[in-house]
């Protein structure tokens, strides 16, 4: 182990490319671009190492460098075409559908659901019914993060 860190430390390239993997193979869990913004960084990283592999302050400069300005101004226009792309569903919306059971009153102004393990706030699509706890819903509407329900058997 002691030879590939002393390896490492002669070839700054690899470390970076390693950290450049890393962080890419971890942006796979999250899919929020944020990682793969810092792997960019890092990428770069790799690349001014191969150019000047004596000066770590430049390696490190250039990849928070890179890293902030993915982040703030390529980040945000990805995640915009991907939230406009053809098929697209957040997780909000994946609920709508969803079935679920009353854990609280629910009215044309307050309740709670529980779906898939996960309590919810939720209201009544019809003003005029509340459903009781226990009963089974299901998700008819989003409105913010409140969802908008209806019972299933009455």
């Amino acid at each position: 182990m002691s030879e590939f860190l002393a390896w490492l430390g002669q070839n700054p390239w690899a470390a970076w490319g390693m950290i450049a993997l890393l962080l890419a193979a971890a942006e796979l869990l999250t899919l929020d671009l944020t990682l793969l913004m810092l792997a960019g960084g890092a990428v770069l990283g790799a690349v001014t190492a191969l150019a000047f592999p004596d000066l770590l302050w430049l390696q490190v400069v250039v990849s928070l460098l890179t890293a902030v300005v993915t982040l703030f101004l390529l980040r945000p226009t990805l995640l915009e075409e991907t939230r406009r792309a053809p098929g697209y569903r957040s997780s909000l919306d994946k609920v709508v559908g969803s079935a679920g059971d009353v854990t609280s009153r629910i009215t044309a102004n307050s309740g709670e659901v529980k779906i898939d393990g996960q309590i919810w706030q939720a209201r009544s699509y019809d003003e005029t019914i509340a459903i009781e706890a226990g009963e089974k819903i299901e998700v008819f509407d989003l409105d913010g993060i409140t969802l908008i329900v209806y019972p299933i058997a009455r």
